[in-house]
């Protein structure tokens, strides 16, 4: 297949130089390209090298991917890398990838490209789809994905994961009707939801603090340290009785909430689980928000508190801290509660945060073999002011 050259959108995307060597070494000594791509680490000048001049050569020779240095049309200067790193001739279907060099960011350069190799490939090698994938937890790819027109249809485990990564990578594809025309506004900018909440994913989680009777608490991401504590909370009685925790209670079931669970969710932008922490930076409880699957502005919270930790008015700050949280960094408009009728302590905690009480959902959840009757209320962010 014989290289091409692409000018679209500001953009010249043309095959790689032995003289762009020296940008992509640098560019690749970012954290995000290291950590969210397979390029070796640590990253040398004669990987660069390798690259420009015989990886991405190879590859156009065999006809077996599209790789092209991703320029400003104007400058001539190096913004990023975007191709076909795959294609298969039996489907008409090829994988598209990316990167962007840390100083060209913010500028839309990756949709841009992404666009215009999409153009190229179902207009020029007749392509019939293009597909996307990226380890959950990427969200700056993902968002990319998404402004460029793919739909993303699911997950998949990867057959080469990150060791430091997760197992399981978004999948997307993009067929050639789906593609926007030259000019035509992006869609989710800066402004909209699914933005705002690549950037919050998209970072480490966050640690927020609440105060309770001159207490100064933490609310950190759940770690390995908090798993004894975590256990020995959920083989408690009075956890057994009102929250679903498997009992008995093993050492295996905390290291899978805290891998398959707290941590796959912010992965995945799907919520986030907290470990309140007490002065000495000790497990005082758990506090989770969840967002609803179906209602993107709505999330529903659970928690429970270690029990030498009880008594003390933690868990009402550490919900009213959490809560503003998801209203002003989330954009939500309305937070849940529920428990099995009968756990006033829960209720307590909740009505002493702010949470309205709205009624008794009869025969409202599944608990231990049986449906049972459960409360329901709910914070608005005016409530919470």
């Amino acid at each position: 297949m014989e290289p091409v050259e692409i000018v679209e959108d500001g953009l010249l995307l043309r095959p790689w130089r032995p003289e762009d060597a020296d940008a992509v070494y640098r560019a690749c000594q970012d954290r995000d390209i290291q950590r969210w791509t397979t390029v070796p680490r640590p990253y040398l000048p004669e990987h660069a090298l390798g690259f420009v001049t015989e990886v991405s050569a190879r590859a156009w020779a065999d006809g077996t991917g599209a790789p092209l240095a991703v320029c400003d049309a104007r400058t001539g200067e190096l913004l990023a890398s975007c191709g076909l790193v795959s294609i298969d001739r039996a489907l008409d279907s090829a994988e598209v990838g990316y990167w962007t060099a840390p100083w060209a960011r913010g500028r839309g350069v990756a949709v841009r490209a992404t666009r215009a190799v999409a153009r190229w490939a179902f207009d020029t090698l007749k392509l019939r789809r293009l597909t996307w994938q990226a380890e959950i937890g990427n969200h700056a790819s993902r968002l990319v994905a998404l402004r460029a027109g793919f739909r993303i249809e699911g997950e998949l485990r990867l057959a080469h994961p990150s060791v430091d990564g997760r197992p399981e990578g978004w999948l997307g594809s993009l067929l050639p009707a789906e593609l926007a025309a030259p000019g035509e506004p992006v869609p989710y900018g800066p402004d909209t939801l699914v933005a705002r909440r690549a950037a919050v994913f998209g970072r480490p989680q966050p640690v927020l603090f609440a105060t309770a009777a001159g207490t100064e608490l933490r609310l950190r991401p759940l770690e390995e340290r908090d798993l004894d504590a975590v256990v020995e909370t959920c083989r408690d009685e009075d956890t057994v009785r009102w929250t679903t925790v498997p009992h008995p209670y093993l050492p295996e079931y905390a290291e899978g909430f805290l891998r398959d669970v707290a941590r796959a969710a912010w992965a995945r932008g799907t919520g986030a689980t907290f470990a309140i922490a007490d002065p000495d930076d000790s497990y005082a409880g758990s506090v989770d928000l969840r967002i609803s699957p179906t209602s993107p502005l709505v999330a529903d919270v659970g928690f429970m508190t270690a029990p030498a930790a009880r008594g003390r008015g933690w868990m009402p700050a550490a919900l009213a801290a959490l809560s503003a949280w998801g209203f002003t960094t989330l954009g939500l408009a309305r937070i849940e509660w529920r428990a099995n009728v009968g756990n006033t302590a829960s209720r307590r905690a909740a009505e002493k945060a702010g949470f309205v009480f709205e009624g008794t959902a009869r025969a409202g959840v599944q608990h231990r073999g049986e449906r049972v009757d459960v409360w329901m209320a709910a914070l608005l962010p005016q409530d919470l002011a």
